[in-house]
């Protein structure tokens, strides 16, 4: 009603009021109580016989209600003076979700004049089902962040129903992912927040449908339902988190409308509309007929007047949700009291001679003294002194005022400075609060070793290369600062080949720079391993290591070495062969190493100068020379053959030997030609079948001595019982089938010769050989065998194999004997 109305009414109530004080009016107080939705005519009680009316005077006393607007719902019998039930009561239309109902009502009684007070307390029947706002509440959860013991807040029911008759309890529907929380609000409400007991996996069921049941006390209950959709989705990774997750503050109860309660502030670390937050209420209750939060600044204000006769405190939940998708939502829960009025704020103070602390000062450490004061009194006068949350900083009451002191280690490498805020709030109605903000520096010390940017580094460079050439640069970090963060490159002092490293390589301290102190030799060291070291300058100073891996690559700074036919120095070498030597005849073989490797170690062998090149030919391959047709009678019996052997390299080195070839007229059986071995099937099958068994048997004997003698190497190496050579100069010779090792300067494995004793030469034996260019890197073995046809074949056997550490040319050599099958 409006003000005018309102005042009529009063001064008609006031009127009332004096009439009965001229006439004199007894007072009592009657009281009934009737169940909602009774029917009308129910008797709810004996007026008259309670007032003391008798059952004759009940006409002429003329019982009847007051002006109160509840009275049309119940009416007094003229004849007995009964109280009925007149209208419907709906209590829930009446006092809403109030649990106590009482309609206050007067009855006057006339002759004489009396007026007499009646409350009638409505009580509650189980006539309303709980119900959900919506039939469908939806929770989108990222998979990234169900873990379990993760909750979610539920909408709650409504059920008009009071006492045992309202919202009972919640159930869920049983599924090996959920559980169900209950728990009670501050002004009673029960509320269900749906627990994660299992992670949720998209890819293996990106949706979850659950049943939540609301149930009342009544007898039998009533129940309503709602059905959950849990989406699980990909990835929004950060939610926006609040300031803090729980806030108490208080207000007048004459605060102005419009007025901003608190503003909230809620950070998402993410860019973009995953980062953009929008604020709103996390509930469906009467609040938001009170509050109204901006959605975009998080401000909350004031939308109805409150009244601490009505409600002494509001509990809001508030959610923050991103605009990523799928949304992320943080939650905060805000207390807000309604307090009478306290006008004195606490004044704060902080005193500490230190503005600088260091990072490793003790738990407990005493940072400054803080004083509080407050000129009110009593409740008002009490104080309650916070620190911010999440900072390693608490505060110690002491006799007259508090410490500031550490509750957490200091890391100056994460957080260099803090912003401590202090608020000292009263006890008083309203809670007010004062507060001060202060910055605490945190100075290093050494507690973080260098650390280099990589595990290991590696560098390579060329053979022959200038001294003072840089490697490689080995970096490191660290977080410290000042002369803890001052770094020294050295190289731990340790020996290679038994040289110090320092002959080696050298670093610089100040930048780490690794340079070569000398020219390196591949064919001498194929790796370096040396251990740099870096050390602050902190104290106590600390240090780290690297391994650092220097590889030499080869260079062709090797000349072939012609190892047969032997020669020294201008030496020539003199061959003999028969005058009727037929084409294709072997007049000998010229055999070369390298000490290089890859194509720089790939030879081949050609004929630099003759005299007569149409009479003789090499191959480039394997450095056979044969005549290239038959000698005439006229023939000179000397000829001279200047051999160029030549790698493959950038450029390519040579060396050449002179061969003086001598023709004599004694008839000698022409050698048989190497490819001729296996073209005499027709007439020699079987033959050529057992050259080709024993073959392939030498070839398995010779791989199995090899690996044995390969593991023996090896273990000795590892300090077992094995055996191998170093002699670096003269190769160890074994009579017999035992082989024979050629070894490198450095010890390493160069070659390894198995030779077979000859046997009783029968014919002319000459020397064949091949190479892994021409040959595809197949061996040829050849061992006696038990074969009478082949004893007189197989004279000696030779196998060179390659070294162990590089890809240099495998050469292999045999003696064959020129028989005639």
């Amino acid at each position: 009603m409006d003000n005018q109305s309102f005042v009529k009414a009063w001064k008609r109530q006031v009127a009332f009021s004096l009439f009965l004080c001229s006439w004199g009016w007894v007072s009592g107080q009657l009281r009934y109580s009737i169940a909602e939705e009774s029917h009308p005519g129910t008797v709810v009680g004996n007026v008259a016989q309670d007032l003391g009316v008798n059952l004759a005077d009940i006409s002429r006393r003329r019982l009847s209600f007051g002006s109160d607007g509840s009275s049309r719902l119940f009416s007094i019998e003229k004849k007995n003076g009964a109280l009925v039930v007149h209208e419907r009561i709906d209590r829930e239309s009446l006092c809403g979700s109030s649990l106590s109902c009482l309609l206050h009502l007067e009855v006057v009684a006339e002759n004489p004049l009396e007026l007499h007070s009646l409350e009638i307390e409505i009580l509650d029947i189980n006539d309303n089902l709980p119900s959900f706002i919506s039939l469908n509440q939806l929770i989108n959860v990222t998979e990234l962040f169900s873990s379990p013991g993760v909750t979610f807040q539920l909408e709650t029911a409504k059920d008009l129903d009071v006492g045992k008759n309202g919202i009972n309890e919640y159930k869920l529907n049983p599924n090996p992912y959920f559980s169900l929380l209950t728990k009670h609000r501050m002004d009673g409400t029960l509320i269900a927040e749906l627990v994660l007991e299992k992670s949720l996996d998209r890819e293996e069921k990106a949706e979850h449908k659950l049943i939540l049941t609301a149930l009342d006390g009544g007898d039998p209950p009533k129940s309503g339902t709602t059905q959950i959709t849990v989406n699980v989705l990909d990835i929004n990774d950060n939610a926006p988190v609040f300031d803090q997750s729980h806030y108490k503050i208080s207000i007048l109860e004459n605060i102005p409308l419009n007025s901003v309660i608190i503003h909230l502030n809620a950070t998402d670390l993410d860019d973009g509309s995953n980062g953009e937050i929008l604020y709103s209420f996390d509930h469906h209750n009467s609040v938001k007929d009170i509050f109204q939060i901006d959605s975009y600044t998080g401000d909350i204000y004031l939308k109805k007047v409150v009244d601490y006769e009505t409600s002494k405190s509001y509990e809001l939940f508030v959610k923050a949700a991103d605009k990523g998708s799928p949304k992320l939502e943080g939650r905060c829960v805000i207390k807000v009291e309604v307090e009478d009025i306290n006008d004195n704020t606490p004044e704060i103070s902080f005193n500490s001679k230190n503005t600088e602390f260091p990072e490793n000062a003790p738990i407990g450490t005493v940072v400054g003294f803080i004083t509080v004061k407050d000129k009110d009194s009593g409740k008002n006068g009490e104080i309650r002194l916070d620190v911010s949350p999440y900072l390693p900083f608490k505060i110690q009451p002491m006799s007259q005022r508090y410490a500031l002191v550490t509750s957490g280690p200091l890391d100056r490498e994460k957080i260099s400075q803090y912003t401590i805020k202090l608020t000292a709030s009263d006890l008083g109605s309203p809670s007010l609060s004062s507060q001060i903000t202060i910055s605490l520096n945190i100075s290093d010390v050494n507690d973080n070793p260098p650390a280099f940017l990589h595990n290991v580094y590696n560098a390579f460079i060329a053979e022959n290369n200038e001294a003072g050439r840089l490697l490689c640069t080995v970096s490191a970090v660290d977080p410290d600062e000042g002369a803890n963060a001052n770094l020294i490159y050295s190289i731990t002092d340790s020996h290679i080949h038994g040289s110090p490293v320092s002959s080696f390589v050298y670093i610089n301290s100040d930048t780490g720079n690794i340079y070569a102190q000398r020219s390196f030799d591949y064919e001498q060291f194929q790796v370096l391993q040396i251990k740099a070291r870096v050390e602050d300058s902190g104290s106590p100073k600390l240090s780290s290591n690297v391994s650092v891996f220097i590889f030499i690559l080869d260079t062709n700074d090797n000349s072939p070495t012609i190892l047969y036919p032997e020669s020294t120095g201008e030496t020539i070498v003199e061959e003999t062969i028969p005058r009727s030597a037929s084409p294709g005849y072997l007049v000998t073989k010229v055999t070369a190493m390298d000490l290089d490797s890859g194509h720089n170690a790939w030879l081949s062998y050609e004929i630099a100068k003759a005299t007569d090149l149409s009479l003789f030919s090499i191959s480039s391959q394997n450095g056979e020379i044969r005549t290239s047709r038959s000698f005439q009678e006229n023939e000179n019996l000397e000829h001279s053959l200047l051999i160029l052997v030549k790698d493959h390299g950038e450029p390519p080195l040579s060396s050449t030997v002179t061969i003086i070839v001598m023709l004599e007229d004694s008839v000698v059986q022409e050698n048989m030609k190497s490819k001729d071995l296996f073209q005499n099937a027709s007439s020699k099958s079987d033959m050529t079948m057992y050259l080709i068994i024993s073959l392939v048997a030498i070839s398995c004997v010779s791989f199995i001595t090899f690996t044995i003698l390969l593991i023996k190497c090896l273990k000795k190496d590892h300090g077992g019982s094995g055996w191998c050579c170093k002699d670096t100069s003269t190769p160890i010779h074994r009579t017999g089938q035992y082989p024979t090792l050629r070894l490198n300067p450095d010890g390493t494995l160069k070659y390894m010769e198995v030779r077979m004793g000859p046997m009783e030469p029968q014919g002319q034996c000459y020397k064949s050989g091949f190479s892994t260019m021409s040959d595809k890197n197949d061996f040829t073995f050849m061992k006696p065998l038990n074969f009478p046809e082949l004893k007189s074949l197989v004279g000696e056997t030779e196998v060179l194999f390659p070294p162990l550490n590089g890809p240099q040319q495998v050469r292999h050599h045999s003696f064959l004997c020129n028989n005639s099958f």
